[in-house]
């Protein structure tokens, strides 16, 4: 059975470890419970900027690179990740050296520079760009969608911000948020691999326990009600049109979330899953279609994407939707589902020699207050009805609060019947 062990150090900051001795490296995560909800409207994208900054030099570490070589003599590459409600720094080390790659994590956490402002800004506007067309629209669908299913909301914006908002980012506005969410009772320290916890423990302690407490402000929950049209149609010329579908979801502590988890591996879980098996292997219609599950505190959605030729849009989107009004109309055959939560339960045994997936499930977990582990996934899991799937589609994916975004060559009759097939479907059952 898989164990996860967790520390507390006085100053708050939360240690978890989970040994996994047959492996020949060690995972480290730090989890910083920050992200884009957190970013003031004026300084959107401040949260993702702040990130890229600890990685610009520390006390111990004047620059980027003197940093990177210092993870890369311990067998590691330092890498982090910016999403709505955390912040994440990792890295990959030999066992052998876990205590000074904390050492370097430590030092980003605690003794950042902030050198090198203006050639960061370069960078991430770079990025920001990559979701622009020529015209300076915006055509990330998934940054589209959560306009849709969050309007006029902190989420509804890119974790990246704006180039407006970056060009008012300065030194005083980085120190000032850095200063607010870093702070050891908001942050976790995850562990796995070949480590043994007493010296994970002690090291950590040497490292972080004269990291001084604070309080940090607290975010409001969003009131989710999706923007009233169904379709948006971002205009861009491409030679095929990149398309999300979405349902509106609560959020992860609800009832339904590992019923979620399965519908999603029904959808989208191979060349035998239902969206794979009717819009590709039976229609043609695409290359490949993939449903993906995001689960906030208080909100969530469940969404679909395929990119497809404009002359199939239309069979495509229909094809799509037949799938959810059948998942919604009878429960998914026996045999189906048992194949399903099979693949589900070798999944989970798989991530037993996956450190990376056990400091995300444990550490991350512990972050947000939801840890999920393997063992209560597995009873779960082996307890799971069909019926219940049925339930959850009935209870969760209400067809009225579903958004569908396109981007691509717009076409006037095509949009006309792709929005007739989004009032049908949305209509009540008669």
């Amino acid at each position: 059975m898989t164990r996860h062990i967790m520390k507390t150090l006085d100053n708050g900051l939360r240690v978890v470890c989970i040994p996994q001795p047959h492996l020949h490296l060690c995972e480290v995560s730090c989890y910083v419970g920050v992200g884009s909800r957190h970013d003031p409207e004026e300084f959107s994208g401040i949260a993702h900027f702040l990130e890229h900054m600890l990685f610009r030099g520390t006390a111990d570490y004047p620059d980027s690179l003197s940093l990177e070589e210092a993870f890369e003599e311990l067998g590691g590459g330092a890498n982090a990740a910016t999403d709505v409600e955390t912040t994440c720094y990792f890295s990959s080390f030999h066992p052998d050296n876990l205590a000074p790659g904390l050492g370097l994590f430590a030092s980003m956490l605690q003794r950042p520079l902030f050198n090198d402002i203006e050639t960061e800004r370069r960078i991430i506007v770079e990025e920001i760009l990559e979701d622009l067309n020529e015209q300076g629209n915006e055509i990330n669908p998934d940054t589209l969608m959560a306009q849709q299913l969050w309007p006029g909301t902190v989420l509804s914006r890119s974790t990246l911000g704006t180039v407006e908002s970056l060009g008012r980012v300065d030194e005083a506005a980085l120190r000032t948020h850095f200063r607010r969410y870093y702070r050891p009772r908001n942050v976790v320290i995850a562990v796995a691999g070949q480590v043994i916890p007493e010296n994970v423990f002690a090291a950590v302690e040497n490292h972080f326990s004269g990291w001084s407490d604070g309080t940090f402000p607290t975010v409001s929950p969003v009131q989710s009600a999706p923007a009233e049209q169904r379709l948006l149609w971002v205009d861009d010329s491409a030679s095929q049109l990149a398309v999300q579908l979405a349902f509106l979801l609560p959020g992860r502590d609800d009832t339904h979330a590992l019923l979620l988890r399965i519908l999603r591996r029904i959808l989208s879980g191979g060349v035998t899953s239902r969206l794979m098996l009717k819009l590709r292997e039976t229609l043609g219609l695409v290359y490949g279609v993939e449903a993906s599950l995001s689960l906030l505190a208080e909100t969530g959605a469940l969404a679909v994407d395929f990119s497809v030729a404009p002359e199939n849009l239309v069979s495509a989107v229909e094809a799509c939707l037949e799938v959810f009004a059948e998942l919604r109309s009878q429960p998914v055959p026996k045999a189906e589902f048992d194949r399903v939560v099979k693949s589900y339960l070798y999944d989970l045994d798989f991530a037993k020699d996956n450190p990376e997936e056990m400091v995300t499930r444990y550490g991350w977990g512990e972050l947000v207050g939801f840890v999920r582990g393997i063992e209560s996934d597995r009873q779960g899991l082996l307890v799971a009805t069909p019926d219940e799937i049925l339930q959850t589609v009935r209870d969760c994916l209400d067809p009225g609060q579903m958004r569908l975004v396109v981007v691509g060559p717009e076409s006037s009759s095509r949009k006309r019947q792709v929005e007739e097939l989004l009032v049908n479907f949305a209509a009540p059952l008669s």
